[in-house]
């Protein structure tokens, strides 16, 4: 497979905090193991900035101007209770991620790389058309998917969302639209309380997985097998992106789901069947969260493998 890497050094810069779970640290493990040398055959690419008219494809252009207002010279700002922050550097650490998520479906609707992995932080499958929440400023998934649909005039665009956390912000923008598809599986109860299973949508474009605290393995595969998959196959996409949460890894500090980095190889190879079947393989993943730095690397290199068409343990 034809892969291609997009980050920035900008996406170091949005610093929200002493303590904060979203920190440089994230991407620094994310590019450890991109620049393996298992990976050297990877491309890279610089991410570009993403524009305004791009952001306002799904947020108000009201509550734009609030983000882009708030930007600080110095210190931090808040922009929702407290854990979504703003530092100097947030600005064009956001319009990177933006920027890349755009590049990459350009790249793959061109023929230029079959798949994309946008490394750029922060997250934002959260991110709301009108708020900004749960660390996600901008939601650079929605946005891509909106893109692709307004510049590339495609019908029918998927994200399936994989984070450990419902991704409130996504389904939010893609309720109404029939044209956008939102699947996500994340553990239930827990933040932000969005995605029911009876949450589905206006016409039956949003498929939610919940999963208990505790969920193995073998019960992520059957849920995902049964209730999933074959929903994403039925609506038939012309692009695939994924929001590529990596926290619910076993080893993650902030939830409760027991995933393996084989799971996350598993999930990528089981979606680029689908996007093989339905789009001729065109695939735009997006890093969302995952705060263990040894399990983001970790199944940050078996998102990877599979995206790459590797197996799925190194020879």
């Amino acid at each position: 497979m034809d892969t291609l890497i997009y980050s920035h050094d900008a996406c170091f810069e949005h610093r929200p905090g002493p303590g904060h779970p979203e920190s440089p640290e994230r991407l620094r493990a994310v590019l450890a193991a991109l620049r393996s040398p298992e990976f050297a055959d990877l491309k890279w690419r610089e991410a570009p900035l993403g524009t305004r008219e791009q952001v306002t494809l799904i947020h108000d252009p009201d509550f734009v101007d609030q983000v882009i207002d708030a930007s600080p010279r110095s210190g931090y700002v808040a922009l929702d209770a407290g854990d979504t922050v703003m530092s100097p550097g947030s600005l064009e650490a956001v319009m990177r991620c933006v920027g890349a998520a755009c590049a990459a479906v350009d790249d793959v609707m061109n023929g230029e790389a079959d798949n994309v992995f946008c490394a750029t932080r922060p997250c934002g499958h959260h991110a709301e058309p009108d708020r900004a929440m749960g660390f996600c400023i901008f939601n650079q998934a929605a946005i891509a998917a909106a893109y692709a649909y307004d510049t590339h005039k495609l019908e029918r665009i998927a994200v399936v969302d994989f984070d450990v956390h419902h991704g409130n912000g996504t389904q939010a923008a893609f309720y109404d639209r029939p044209e956008l598809f939102y699947a996500s599986s994340h553990q239930s109860p827990f933040y932000p309380g969005t995605g029911a299973a009876a949450e589905k949508g206006s016409s039956d474009n949003i498929v939610n997985v919940p999963l208990p605290r505790g969920c193995d393995s073998a019960y992520f595969r059957e849920r995902i097998s049964a209730e999933m998959l074959p929903a994403i196959r039925a609506f038939n996409p012309e692009l695939l992106i994924i929001s590529a949460g990596f926290d619910a890894h076993a080893m993650d500090p902030l939830a409760g789901l027991n995933l393996q980095d084989d799971d996350y190889y598993w999930i990528t190879d089981e979606l680029m069947k689908i996007a093989k079947d339905c789009c001729g393989g065109k695939i735009v993943s997006i890093l969302e969260g995952g705060y263990s730095l040894d399990a983001l690397q970790s199944s940050t290199t078996a998102h990877l493998r599979a995206l790459s068409g590797r197996p799925a343990r190194e020879a």
